[in-house]
């Protein structure tokens, strides 16, 4: 359900402001990207507050563009910290960019808080389901504490080395998780574990806040690509001829090209539809290829 225009920001018309007026793709490189985003002014508490009212009270979409321009580069510096998943700089941004829209859409001006500090939270959120998301056809996390291990695991094992018991139960400690889901994690993040217990849960609607760890540090710049061999095991081939033409094109040249993947933009480019529509068919292709693996 979506809001009127004389309340907050639509879903639909959020994205379409980021993607239709400032997207990478429009600008040229994502180089030019940056620093276009670079250059846009950094507003004033008071301004910030004076746009947030008036996008609250009038749906006034002119407010909107303008405090979203502002927090770009908020969402670049927090993307980047996540390249060490392999996937692209411009997909990570535009994910981000969708958690601004969504951190705008819920700001409160009167509760003192300025909108980069609680943006932050919803920019994370959509970058970790992205990677979540991509980083392995078959989900590797799929509830509340998986993400928040997924996120902290690889930081907190000394030296990449398997974990002992007693620093096992200290990071579950630190982290508020049992145990035992971090023996299982650290069994699916070193690519033993290949089966598929994706399972549908109530967990689809959690806040940011309530998984991501406070102290965490971001994910370290090297990480094993060589999923897409594991997936052969359990039938990605077969998987892959269900799909119609074109959602197994942008599914093969997204994330089985090896070097050579495209990003949503390129495939937009590709295919004369918005990089917003080839990630919905992406996403329609992935939960129909993983309905298949699951049968």
């Amino acid at each position: 359900m979506t809001e009127s225009n004389g309340g907050f920001l639509t879903h639909a018309a959020s994205t379409s402001l980021v993607l239709d007026s400032f997207n990478i793709g429009g600008i040229g490189t994502i180089e030019a990207y940056i620093a276009n985003a670079n250059r846009m002014p950094v507003l004033s508490a008071d301004r910030e507050v004076e746009l947030a009212r008036c996008l609250r009270d009038t749906g006034d979409l002119n407010a909107a563009k303008e405090l979203v321009l502002s927090h770009l580069r908020l969402v670049i510096s927090i993307a980047r910290q996540y390249l060490g998943y392999g996937l692209p700089h411009a997909d990570l941004i535009q994910e981000g960019n969708i958690g601004l829209m969504k951190a705008i859409r819920r700001f409160d001006p009167e509760r003192g808080v300025r909108l980069m500090s609680f943006a932050v939270h919803w920019i994370k959120a959509e970058i970790h389901e992205f990677v979540i998301r991509n980083w392995r056809l078959v989900k590797i996390a799929t509830t509340k504490a998986q993400r928040k291990i997924f996120f902290n695991l690889r930081s907190m094992r000394p030296n990449g080395n398997y974990l002992d018991s007693g620093q096992i139960d200290k990071i579950a400690n630190n982290l508020n998780v049992r145990s035992n889901d971090i023996r299982e994690m650290e069994t699916r993040l070193s690519g033993c574990d290949i089966s598929i217990d994706y399972k549908e849960d109530s967990d689809d609607s959690y806040n940011p806040s309530e998984y991501l760890f406070e102290s965490m540090d971001e994910p370290d710049n090297i990480l094993h690509k060589r999923d897409y061999d594991l997936m052969q095991s359990v039938g990605l081939k077969e998987a892959l001829e269900i799909l119609d033409d074109r959602s197994r094109k942008i599914v093969e040249s997204r994330w089985l090209q090896d070097e050579n993947n495209h990003t949503l933009q390129e495939l937009a480019d590709e295919f004369g539809i918005s990089a917003e529509r080839i990630r919905q068919i992406e996403s329609a292709a992935m939960k129909k290829m993983k309905s298949f693996l699951l049968k």
